[in-house]
């Protein structure tokens, strides 16, 4: 097919976006983006019945 980039040509961008400086930076904040949310939806499904019972006793109080 037209278009269609090499294995290899694909692999060697790859590999020099890697070593460069920008490669291992990108890949740190994707750790640290995926770290993060991961201890949000833990937090949120361990605190999330008793969170949510607090909104709704605010809501109950507040007459919604």
């Amino acid at each position: 097919m037209e278009g269609d980039i090499p294995m290899s040509t694909l692999a060697q961008k790859l590999t020099a976006f890697l070593r460069s400086e920008d490669g291992p930076t990108t890949v740190e904040y994707a750790t640290l983006l995926a770290l993060i949310l991961l201890v949000s939806i833990s937090i949120l499904s361990t605190f999330g019945d008793s969170v949510s019972g607090i909104y709704e006793s605010i809501a109950a109080a507040a007459g919604g």
